[in-house]
């Protein structure tokens, strides 16, 4: 059976090594690196419609395919370490969620770093969800999703819509989420020699955009995500122990299935 770690390592290495990444690196090219890597996601279907998408000053692109209903939407938030990708880059990953889920999708072309640093991406998040609701769209039909950095934003999207007292999405789905903006929580020790590559691909002046560290949020809309020194001892303590719970127990299944190693969940699909 295929080793899935060293196979992973090696394809890294294939697209990041040769090209001698370091803190100095474009941001251009850092950008071809991702282009890259979003390549893997495979063919997009046969039967998918791409539009242009308008929301007032919220750009993106509508994706259909025979299967999406009109009373269900994703609204799709693509990875990219908050640098890079669009919706074009994730197209085919998005079409395939919109065959599996029965919906339509619009994907936000959101604002990235480090040209528009937080929360420039959190408020195009958050001001396409309120856009469609303004349009009729019932927040029950409405689930936000993202990979990667996505994952992380549609995580930080809900929360902004709970704190301004807006209507709930139906649901929330983050694919391999880029949740720990401080690379230090517990899957990140656990794989320290599989994620090498992070700290060469993501510059420390970029990983501070990402973090958003700057001054506090003016109202709900700018909400920032909330460091370990802001919360309640008590309350901190209690998260660490379930995060380490969870990262065991899904470290725990992957043994056992022999997918252990895999840097993100859909390398297994």
């Amino acid at each position: 059976m295929q080793n899935w770690r060293n196979a992973i390592h090696a394809r890294l290495t294939r697209m990041i090594a040769p090209r001698r990444i370091d803190h100095a690196t474009p941001l251009a090219e850092l950008r071809k690196i991702h282009e890259g890597m979003f390549a893997g996601f495979g063919p997009t279907p046969h039967d998918v419609k791409a539009e242009k998408a308008q929301l007032g000053q919220i750009k993106g692109e509508w994706i259909r395919v025979s299967e999406s209903h009109p009373n269900r939407l994703v609204l799709y938030l693509h990875g990219g370490g908050f640098i890079a990708g669009s919706p074009e880059s994730h197209r085919s990953l998005i079409a395939n969620l919109c065959k599996v889920s029965g919906a339509a999708a619009l994907a936000v072309d959101y604002r990235l770093a480090p040209e528009y640093p937080f929360p420039a991406g959190l408020r195009d998040a958050v001001d396409a969800y309120r856009l469609l609701i303004a349009k009729g769209m019932s927040p029950d039909s409405i689930v936000i999703a993202g990979d990667g950095a996505g994952g992380g934003l549609a995580f930080a999207a809900v929360m902004a819509i709970r704190n301004a007292s807006m209507p709930m999405p139906a649901g929330c789905l983050a694919i391999s989420p880029w949740a720990d903006l401080t690379l230090s929580g517990w899957s990140m020790m656990q794989n320290a020699a599989l994620l090498w590559h992070v700290s060469l691909v993501v510059p420390p002046e970029q990983k501070a955009l990402a973090l958003g560290l700057g001054e506090p949020a003016a109202d709900a809309r700018d909400v920032r995500p909330r460091r370990e020194d802001e919360e309640p001892a008590g309350q901190r303590d209690l998260r660490r122990e379930a995060s380490a719970l969870a990262a065991d127990r899904i470290l725990r299944h992957l043994h056992e299935d022999g997918l252990a190693g895999l840097e993100h969940l859909f390398d297994a699909l």
